[in-house]
């Protein structure tokens, strides 16, 4: 039995958020700083200065998010093996600081795309044994405030990062690689929090023995609910491909290079204001209600943008789609966490998030192909679509998605 880093906690704090998870929340935190100050630009310098196209941006995009989940299926599943999460969480969390040099340096799109490939390869290896850490540290009954906590905080940074890269674009006059090389200290800065702060519970490792991830009896052993949160993911991923497409849709509204990166400072804004009050919700009332919520969230959202003639109506729809992530990520993740056997919830998280990515890249790439050839309003229709595919999957599979088994 895991054994808690921390002495017990007096009967009044109980029901406190362990310190390790709020130390979790704060290395997201300073990494998402540090990436979102590059990828909240991104998009604008790959089309403007490196002369990429719409669907060069969907496929690397793509390309980089399934990189980041094929890798999360074996450091997942070596995690358990290990019975060390925290090990693989620095070596993830440092790749990400290492590699974050080399997009100030690139000097052309395949520079930019071995940069991106790296570093969501960092993002692969730190994904599932953090996840999986969190269940190990939460207590049964704060799994979805746990979950959301660090969701929250891990988009505080999705916002302060744009909001820096913009002050910082006016600082430099639209100097893309300045602010790129600034962006390399809150990355490193989030190395040492989580090298300093994070303390992992003892597992016992006795009686552990090497395997494959993807063995059949491990797979069976994950069960149908799980299997069917994973149906549901997918076809929901289908609709929500990457953010560089809201950074391309505000750009095609009119608004200016300078304040491109306020469309992800919106979207974080309200995905971190909701989605701590989600995870708490998500402890004490009906999870497929606050899921279905999320995914009319996001119909709504695909809707605004599609129609959307003037920035006002695109930030609008931004706002919404943030607010639909809230709803949906960190609610996701307690789901995974509910139905996985604790001994294989790095294999649980991995395998999730390994079908999620292979998702997004088509999704992506869709994306990118119907806006160069009909333009933005029916990638964001083909969304609406999807989204109302998933919601009726979740309508259909109320009774499996509120049964918790661990």
């Amino acid at each position: 039995m895991a054994h808690s880093p921390f002495p017990d906690p007096p009967p009044d704090s109980s029901r406190r958020i362990p310190r390790s998870i709020w130390a979790l929340g704060l290395v997201s935190l300073f990494m998402d700083v540090s990436s979102e100050m590059i990828h909240a630009l991104l998009p604008v310098y790959l089309v403007t200065v490196l002369g990429a196209s719409a669907l060069t941006v969907g496929i690397l995009e793509g390309i980089a998010e399934a990189t980041a989940s094929v890798t999360k299926v074996f450091s997942g599943a070596l995690s358990d093996w290990l019975g060390r999460r925290k090990l693989l969480a620095i070596v993830g969390y440092g790749l990400a600081a290492l590699v974050k040099p080399l997009f100030p340096l690139a000097t052309s799109v395949s520079w930019v795309f071995a940069a991106r490939f790296i570093d969501r390869i960092g993002k692969g290896i730190r994904g599932a044994p953090r996840d999986a850490l969190i269940a190990d540290l939460a207590p049964a009954d704060m799994r979805g405030a746990s979950y959301g906590l660090r969701q929250s905080l891990d988009t505080v940074g999705a916002f302060l990062g744009p909001l820096l890269a913009i002050g910082l674009m006016w600082l430099t006059a639209d100097h893309f690689r300045a602010v790129f090389w600034i962006a390399v200290i809150p990355a490193v800065v989030s190395v040492l929090v989580l090298l300093v702060m994070v303390k992992e519970p003892r597992h016992d490792t006795r009686h552990r023995e090497p395997r494959m991830p993807l063995r059949r009896r491990e797979l069976r052993k994950l069960g149908s609910n799980y299997w069917w949160i994973v149906v549901i993911a997918t076809v929901f991923t289908l609709a929500r491909f990457s953010e560089a497409f809201l950074v391309l849709r505000a750009q095609d509204a009119g608004l200016a290079v300078m304040f491109i990166p306020l469309v992800l400072v919106i979207m974080s804004f309200t995905f971190s204001l909701s989605a701590y009050p989600v995870g708490i919700l998500a402890d004490r009332t009906d999870r497929p209600t606050l899921l279905a919520i999320g995914l009319i969230l996001l119909v709504v959202a695909d809707l605004v943008l599609a129609h959307a003639t003037t920035v006002v109506g695109v930030g609008i729809g931004v706002a919404l789609w943030g607010l639909h992530m809230g709803f949906t990520q960190g609610l996701l993740a307690t789901l995974v966490s509910d139905t996985a056997p604790p001994e294989l919830r790095g294999t649980a998280f991995g395998l999730f998030n390994l079908v999620i990515g292979l998702a997004l890249l088509a999704a992506s790439t869709v994306a990118g192909a119907l806006w160069d050839i009909t333009g933005p309003q029916n990638t964001f229709l083909a969304g609406a679509l999807f989204a109302t595919i998933a919601l009726a999957f979740v309508v259909g599979q109320r009774r499996r998605l509120r049964e918790r088994h661990y």
